[in-house]
């Protein structure tokens, strides 16, 4: 999985000489105490490619933790132009989770027990950008697709006896964004 995201990200940086590149971060992720920044970068008049990593170390009061990271690249078909305006987007996902004594709504013994686990995944998306000035935008988008995840399950969030593996599809939200955008060039 490293190696891909290098090949990309090399890939991406050849590609990309003189042509528009930005810095994000999204406000979303920044709320659930996980530190993010995206990169992107314009290909094609019309076509950008997107990448987001994702990293959260925290553990918090009360023994809850929802440590994880995550890599999400995507690649972007803007209407108008790159970086202006609505786009479509169709994005993969990959990351480690360690979450633990949290109600997140997707399964429902996170109160109780401790999971550490994989998920990929993949989906699509619609977003729009607003221009604020010359080099600042404001981008929002929402995604839906399919994550799947494998995980060993321990008896409670801060220790405790292994208790099995399992396993889960989820089809539903799989992106959601509010992100502050930097103009580089």
């Amino acid at each position: 999985m490293k190696r891909l995201l290098t090949i990309l990200l090399v890939f991406m940086a050849l590609s990309a000489s003189a042509q528009k590149v930005a810095v994000k971060t999204n406000v979303l992720y920044d709320v659930t105490t996980t530190l993010n920044l995206g990169v992107e970068f314009r290909v094609a008049p019309k076509w950008t490619i997107d990448v987001s990593g994702n990293y959260n170390p925290f553990e918090f009061s009360d023994d809850k933790k929802m440590k994880h990271w995550l890599v999400q690249p995507e690649a972007r078909y803007w209407l108008c132009e790159a970086f202006n305006g609505h786009f479509f987007a169709l994005h993969a996902l990959g990351g480690q989770f360690n979450v633990g004594n949290m109600d997140l709504g997707l399964f429902p013994s996170f109160e109780d027990a401790r999971y550490e686990g994989n998920m990929y995944g993949a989906g699509i998306g619609y977003g729009y950008q607003f221009v604020l000035g010359k080099r600042w935008n404001l981008g929002l988008e929402i995604g839906a697709g399919w994550i799947h995840a494998d995980w060993d399950k321990y008896e409670c969030p801060q220790c405790g006896e292994w208790q099995g593996k399992g396993k889960k599809d989820y089809f539903g939200l799989t992106k959601a964004a509010i992100s502050l955008i930097y103009i580089i060039k």
